[in-house]
């Protein structure tokens, strides 16, 4: 039993539970009171969402609810990047939020040199936007874990490939 165990840090999220997110949101948008004659869009794309509403005043109750939603979904609030409103025709805004997906260079240099000087039994290399993280024992990887799970960082990471 002399062989490593791995895992891989990886920034993505589960494109199913977004989809449902947006339906949910534009269902409660329909439903609400305050936001019904407003005529907002919701588009969602592989690379982002794009919101048209009457106001600034919309677009905040729009994000609070989608917000909301992704919570109750377990998707992470860290994977939405929103761009600034803009005004679009008819006096209406329009807004992108676009998808942090993978790890920066940058940060995955940062998760790296973390590992390295904390954990000295345990490797770990960049793949691409991904972080692979291997060690002899399974008990090492948790820690591992453990201890990039209190740390804040700027997107959201999973643990993938266990093994």
């Amino acid at each position: 039993m002399a062989s490593n165990s791995s895992f891989d840090v990886v920034s993505d999220f589960e494109w199913q539970e977004l989809v449902n997110t947006i339906d949910q949101t534009q269902r409660e948008i329909k439903a609400r009171y305050d936001l019904k004659n407003t005529a907002t869009e919701i588009t969602l794309d592989k690379e982002g969402i794009t919101i048209h509403t009457d106001s600034d005043f919309t677009l905040t109750a729009i994000h609070s609810i989608l917000q909301t939603k992704a919570v109750k979904r377990q998707l992470s609030l860290k994977i939405f990047d929103y761009g600034t409103p803009e005004p679009a025709s008819g006096n209406r805004v329009r807004q992108q939020i676009a998808f942090k997906r993978g790890i920066p260079s940058e940060l995955a240099k940062k998760i790296t040199k973390l590992i390295r000087d904390d954990f000295k039994k345990v490797q770990s290399a960049i793949q691409g936007d991904a972080v692979r993280v291997s060690a002899k024992s399974k008990d090492d990887l948790q820690q591992v874990m453990q201890r990039l799970k209190q740390e804040d960082w700027p997107v959201a990471l999973q643990f993938t490939n266990y093994r």
